[in-house]
């Protein structure tokens, strides 16, 4: 499956959660991160000056994300979340008339902005497995692809890129000259990315997904220095920097990892195990496509029924799901299983009870 995308439209996921949803829901199994965290789980340095801070970020958190990749801090730009690094990647390598191949279903920015710059969008679709579909990929490439994004454990399915696959993308880069940009948000080793030695390859992540903290904004784009220094011109432009108070409690976040990523395994384990009775009971309905790492898993809905409107009715429950619709596909949807575990029990209780569309009343005689 592919496609084009067009310029800048409606936001699915933006009216879903800002404006259908609000007030309707009492069990958030919709949202695509780790159980939020609370400021008094973190700690401050008494005295901090809440001056400007760095352009490029504070050097100890640059040092510290670095660390993650086990590269240089030279090669790391801290930005207002993952939204913002990715956004200042397209900003910086794409021009009207550019080429960018995306993967979909997805995050709808990665075709939207690209779109809304002037470039070519070609949307590749997945294999039935959910593997990416690299050969569709190449098919749609030519000389002028600036950038192919991938998404890896990708958002909604779950799914990693397979090392054959990642190598096969990387040399279709290599061969057209175009950048691959790596959204990882959900890797939790990311000393791993294919971002390390690598010029052509970019890294995005954050502490939103996996550490549970979206709140502070607070992410970062591994690349080549003389990338890093390309994007950061646009940062400045925008937004000079960061809130130094968001960049120390992320330096306090990341100096506790290890207790963190405890956290979320514990989590995700148990919650998954919940999703995996429920789509054992459910297998008529549903079809779980197994996830790898991430907080949420994909479900094939089998009944014939529309994802948004099965969602809509799971909502008037009480219960937000995320429907396909809003990340590029009709045929699933997304559920969140890094909730407390009573949370996640009772939401699937409910979505169980409104799964299958309500049957035709019989005509009258």
């Amino acid at each position: 499956m592919t496609g084009t995308a067009e310029p800048l439209g409606e936001y699915p996921m933006q009216r879903w959660v800002f404006e259908d949803a609000v007030g309707r829901f009492d069990i958030d199994l919709g949202d695509s991160n780790m159980l939020p965290g609370r400021l008094d789980d973190l700690t401050l340095p008494a005295g901090l000056a809440l001056d400007y801070g760095h352009d490029h970020g504070l050097r100890p958190l640059r040092e510290a994300v670095a660390g993650l990749y086990g590269g240089s801090a030279e090669s790391a730009l801290i930005t207002q979340g993952a939204q913002q690094a990715l956004y200042l990647v397209y900003r910086t390598l794409l021009a009207p008339g550019s080429r960018v191949i995306a993967f979909r279903p997805g995050w709808q920015q990665s075709w939207d902005v690209p779109a809304d710059l002037g470039c070519r969008v070609d949307l590749v679709g997945f294999r039935p497995d959910f593997g990416f579909d690299i050969e569709a990929a190449e098919a749609v490439a030519g000389p002028d692809v600036r950038l192919i994004v991938a998404n890896s454990p990708c958002n909604p399915t779950g799914r990693r890129i397979a090392d054959k696959d990642l190598d096969a993308l990387l040399a279709l880069a290599r061969r057209t000259g175009a950048h691959l940009l790596l959204d990882e948000e959900y890797a939790l080793d990311l000393s791993r990315s294919a971002a390390l030695g690598e010029d052509r390859v970019i890294s995005v992540s954050s502490l939103s997904k996996v550490y549970g903290f979206p709140g502070l904004r607070v992410g970062w784009l591994y690349a080549a220095p003389d990338l890093v220094e390309r994007c950061n011109r646009h940062k400045f432009l925008s937004t000079i920097s960061n809130s130094v108070l968001c960049e120390t409690l992320a330096l306090d976040v990341l100096a506790d990892r290890e207790r963190h990523l405890r956290a979320y395994r514990d989590l995700t384990g148990r919650g998954l195990g919940l999703v995996r009775d429920f789509a054992r009971r459910n297998r008529d309905a549903v079809t779980l496509v197994e996830p790898e790492d991430t907080p949420f898993a994909w479900l094939w809905l089998t009944t014939g029924e529309q994802p948004l409107t099965m969602c809509r009715r799971a909502l008037d429950e009480g219960v937000l799901l995320m429907p396909g619709e809003t990340l590029g596909s009709g045929d699933g949807f997304r559920i969140c299983f890094a909730r407390p575990p009573e949370d996640v029990a009772e939401g699937l209780a409910r979505v169980e009870r409104v799964l299958r569309p309500p049957a035709t009343a019989p005509a009258a005689p």
